[in-house]
């Protein structure tokens, strides 16, 4: 039976959400609170000839993003060109530096001449990673993880012992490599899952795979490119977007969704997929329906909230790669700023994108476009001093690493963007920018529910249920959901009208 179904917010999982719901012949309409789709893939332009992606960055695990388009007869080229990053990025350490190169033969030379026996242990930790990669990326996370019992097969039951779900991704680490930057530059991908590589379980060394084996792609016009395709392929099997349409309440009666309000107007649907912010969407509902107290997303891990600058200069700025990790200082010491103190990093690292050295559209002629962003704590306070003390200390560290002075002084835009903005954005639960913290007491079906435990037609999805956050976990999360709703029975007298 085909459904009216509803979708909140348009982001990667309710695009994903919107897309395979409408190709099943459902009648989809998505609101989204926001004037453009994508959520925190949203994408600006200014005044003066830049355009500047809001947050994803990292185009990596590309196989997962092309079984999306496989799943509707398209491929990624049919929607935008996508090239390789050559370096894929640049690590700046205190006393040197670390580019990351494309080719793999290139990536062992560089490991062995740091450590000897390094290039071998490379090759092995990397024919794991691909285990892990083909076992997680393409299996377990396909699951909606009502039950564990999903998981009990003779083949999971071979790979536990492969994934290492019990022991920590810095451990892991160290048992191949010993050299600091190596440990730094194998540790990097998970720093964004949300916690340390200490609490980490070392399943997720498939990042590594899925990054540098894979490689770091950049799709030309910037990230929105995706956005805009993901759209455009919801669009073409019927899904109607609704945008500055803010949903405000969710009525429910007798153990089901019947309606939802919208803009102050009463929607009928048979169905309600939500790609809004987990807790936020549960505030819609009366306290009865709700999955979760207060008290269970306060003791939750979150990942980090961060501090974001989109900055545009009058002038080309030679030196900066399109991605680089400046790693002067201590991990741990941010890391725990951000989990331990809850407090701004007396110490920061940072990530610098400049997609205008792949990208000739985002910047004008001799111009140089860079994204600045430095990890911070859920839930702390953001005025526009401090954002800029740390601007200015990012900056210095900027012109160190390119030999450049008073870059400050060659700025002709600036736009900040922090934990106040995640939250009258996206309404995300403290500020946070990437969603739960992938440690394992909150993995699988440790994560919020898929499905309201209460409400038979109400589904969850997004960076704050299964899989998890990122990019190619939200489309694969979005996936699930449509699956789930499509799969719902529904009698004759509960169809909306």
């Amino acid at each position: 039976m085909k459904k009216k179904i509803a979708i909140i917010g348009a982001g990667i999982s309710g695009l994903s959400a919107a897309a395979y719901s409408a190709k099943e012949g459902n009648e989809v309409h998505v609101f989204e609170m926001n004037s453009s789709p994508g959520g925190r893939a949203r994408q600006f332009k200014t005044g003066n000839g830049y355009t500047f992606d809001m947050g994803p960055s990292w185009y990596w695990m590309p196989d997962i993003i092309e079984r999306f388009f496989n799943d509707f007869d398209y491929s990624a080229k049919d929607f935008y060109e996508l090239v390789p990053l050559h370096p894929q990025f640049e690590m700046i350490f205190s006393d040197g530096r670390i580019a990351m190169p494309k080719d793999y033969d290139q990536l062992k030379d560089l490991f062995e001449k740091l450590e000897p026996g390094a290039a071998q242990k490379l090759d092995a930790f990397m024919k794991a990673a691909r285990y892990k990669y083909q076992t997680g990326m393409l299996d377990f996370v396909q699951k909606p993880c009502h039950s564990w019992w999903e998981f009990v097969s003779p083949k999971i039951a071979r790979s536990v012992v492969k994934l290492n779900l019990l022991t920590d991704f810095r451990t892991y680490v160290a048992r191949y490599f010993k050299h600091p930057k190596l440990r730094a530059l194998m540790e990097f991908p998970v720093i964004f899952l949300g916690a340390s590589p200490k609490n980490i379980p070392a399943l997720y060394s498939l990042m590594n795979y899925g990054g540098y084996a894979l490689g770091t792609w950049y799709p030309m016009g910037g990230f929105y490119e995706l956005v805009k395709a993901m759209q455009s392929i919801a669009e073409e099997y019927g899904a109607q977007f609704y945008f500055n349409q803010k949903a405000e309440q969710i009525i429910a009666e007798k153990e089901r969704v019947t309606a939802l309000i919208v803009n102050g107007t009463a929607l009928k649907f048979d169905a309600l997929i939500a790609s809004s912010d987990y807790h936020h969407t549960e505030t819609l509902l009366e306290k009865q329906y709700r999955n979760y107290t207060e008290s269970y997303w306060q003791q939750r891990t979150f990942a980090p909230s961060c501090l974001v600058y989109y900055l545009g200069f009058n002038k080309t700025i030679p030196g900066l790669r399109h991605h680089t990790l400046f790693f002067e200082n201590n991990l741990d010491e941010h890391i725990d700023s951000i989990y331990r103190f809850k407090q701004w990093p007396k110490k920061p690292l940072f990530y610098a994108c400049c997609p205008s050295k792949t990208d000739n559209s985002v910047a004008p002629p001799h111009h140089e476009n860079i994204f600045l962003l430095m990890p911070l704590a859920t839930g702390i306070q953001d005025d526009t001093d401090i954002r800029e003390k740390y601007l200015q200390e990012m900056l210095a560290r900027l012109e160190k690493h390119t030999g450049m002075a008073n870059l400050a002084a060659s700025l002709d835009y600036k736009k900040s963007y922090c934990v106040s903005d995640f939250v009258n954005d996206y309404n995300a639960y403290g500020g946070n920018a990437y969603g739960l913290a992938n440690v394992l007491s909150q993995t699988a079906v440790f994560k919020p529910s898929i499905r309201n435990k209460k409400l038979y037609n109400l589904y969850y999805t997004g960076q704050l249920t299964v899989p998890g956050p990122g990019v190619p976990p939200s489309i694969i999360s979005g996936k699930i959901a449509a699956k789930e709703v499509h799969k719902l029975k529904l009698f004759h007298h509960e169809k909306a009208i």
